[in-house]
């Protein structure tokens, strides 16, 4: 049976927005100009697919993108145009260097080691091999330090081996613009990339960066979350379109009586007659099992609490509030969407939308909807 037709009996979908992604991009485009923006696409899209999303924003005009591992960036470099440039931003893995050239992959390179190892491959390959260089400016998590950067910018043997096509390095506080740390990071970084490369292009902004004031874009901005209607800014209204709609399939509707309990450790007990469904959709589809008792789903807008412990496949939902037979079997509810925001649901986990959306499985069928390129696909 063919993959397409195998979706049609999911017991959930993921609707995924490509217009809504490129609606966004094109926003960002325009706030940062004269920089230019690229698309963070590491965690396959945010668990929304890079495979279609990545290409879709290149037919959109993006040339730079940034994933977190090399087996990401090979898998993702036949499917870009030939003048797209691809980013690793955790660096370069010890032995990967050749595998990295050989794909015209461009490493972030983040310490000293790594910057060694890969003027030792560009002097293999008879050429200078470009990277990036990422210079830490205050997060404490990948990039050189401040000495780091005084030895590479005196190191002849690195400058004569490697191209530094982009300095640069990330904003911990973006989520907060009135965090005196990010303009403590834009001095701090502006500093660091001077005595490194001052002629090189530079890149600081992430989603939040992007949105914020213009000292922070620089040559480049790297939104990631934006793109996928995520709000970078806590407490924010930035315009950024909703991408993602989550819909789980009724698998069975009963009448329990009051006093039933439901579910593992039958942490709900009716309080009287109740009718329930149960859905197909658990914590191993990435809905956090900590939802319980706390979130819902809805149908054509009316809320409907979900009940007792989220189960690996599958969990509960008090319908009782709908007409008797308005929802039968088979039957779709909202679990992300226009009802119930992707935000929403983070705020209800206790977790960030970063965390629902990368840990949305892969059981879902998956539908990819475009109303400018006049198509809904499958995947």
């Amino acid at each position: 049976m063919q993959h397409d037709a195998l979706d049609a009996f999911a017991s959930a979908r993921l609707i995924v927005d490509l217009d809504a992604i490129l609606a966004n991009y094109a926003m960002i485009v325009e706030r940062v100009a004269p920089a230019r923006a690229a698309a963070v696409v590491k965690a396959d899209a945010y668990g929304l697919g890079a495979a279609v999303v990545a290409p879709a924003l290149a037919r959109a005009g993006c040339r730079d993108f940034f994933v977190a591992l090399l087996s990401e960036a090979l898998e993702l470099k036949p499917l870009l145009p030939a003048d797209a440039r691809i980013y690793v931003l955790n660096g370069l893995a010890p032995g990967a260097e050749h595998a990295c050239a050989a794909a015209g992959v461009r490493p972030v390179i983040n310490t000293l080691d790594q910057a060694r190892r890969w003027a030792d491959q560009a002097r293999r390959s008879g050429r200078r091999c470009p990277a990036a260089v990422q210079v830490d400016s205050g997060m404490s998590r990948l990039g050189l330090e401040a000495g780091d950067v005084e030895q590479l910018a005196a190191d002849p043997a690195f400058s004569d081996a490697v191209e530094v096509v982009l300095v640069m390095s990330h904003l911990a506080c973006a989520d907060n613009p009135a965090d005196a740390a990010n303009e403590a990071q834009r001095r701090r970084f502006a500093e660091l990339a001077e005595r490194l490369a001052p002629d090189a292009p530079r890149s600081l902004a992430n989603s939040g960066g992007s949105l914020a004031e213009a000292a922070f874009h620089c040559d480049l901005v790297r939104p990631g979350i934006a793109l996928y209607g995520g709000e970078p800014i806590d407490g924010g209204a930035s315009g950024l379109k909703p991408v993602v709609t989550l819909e789980a399939r009724v698998a069975q509707v009963r009448t329990i009586p009051a006093g039933a309990g439901v579910g593992y450790g039958l942490t709900y007990i009716a309080p009287d007659q109740r009718r329930i469904a149960t859905i197909g959709l658990g914590y191993a589809d990435g809905w956090p099992r900590r939802l319980g008792d706390r979130a819902a789903a809805f149908w054509r807008g009316q809320r409907l609490p979900i009940i007792g412990r989220v189960s690996m496949d599958s969990m509960g939902i008090d319908i009782s509030a709908l007409p008797l037979g308005a929802i039968a079997e088979g039957d779709f509810v909202e679990l992300i969407g226009p009802e119930q925001t992707l935000q929403a649901v983070a705020d209800l986990a206790g977790t960030v939308t970063y965390e629902i959306l990368t840990s949305l499985g892969r059981r879902f069928a998956r539908i990819y909807r475009s109303q400018t390129a006049s198509e809904e696909k499958g995947q």
